[in-house]
């Protein structure tokens, strides 16, 4: 990831893309410095968690601001680095898939083996409704 990240800098620089180098160069810097912690986490949980905090970030700025703006493509340029995401009903199969594999099943026993599945895929929010629905 960090190898793409970079290489992906230096043609950004050549196409003089100031915003997308910009992105990519923070993306580069946080992922050099989960390298250095104490417990670094995984290279894709770095962008999916970047990711996510850009999006509840939009909830902070007036609609049509500048900032939004800016965030957004910011948005675009790492949904590029970011797995390819589910379809609602991807997710509810595998759902019945987990489901259908335990004796009693419950909200937390489902949750706790869909959510690694679709890390970064979906939204857990709906995932966790969808198990909501699948239990009634």
């Amino acid at each position: 990831m960090l190898d793409r990240v970079s290489q992906d800098i230096k043609t950004a620089m050549k196409e003089k893309k100031k915003a997308k180098l910009d992105a990519l160069r923070y993306m580069k810097a946080m992922l050099i410095e989960n390298k250095t912690a104490p417990k670094p986490k995984e290279e894709m949980d770095v962008v999916i968690s970047h990711y996510k905090k850009l999006k509840d970030s939009l909830e902070s700025y007036p609609e049509g601001s500048e900032m939004i703006d800016k965030i957004k493509s910011e948005m675009e340029f790492i949904a590029e680095y970011m797995p390819q995401p589910m379809s609602k009903e991807e997710v509810q199969k595998l759902i019945d898939e987990i489901k259908g594999g335990m004796d009693n099943p419950h909200m937390g026993m489902i949750m706790k083996e869909l959510t690694p599945k679709i890390k970064g895929k979906f939204d857990g929010k709906e995932a966790s409704q969808m198990v909501k629905d699948a239990l009634k």
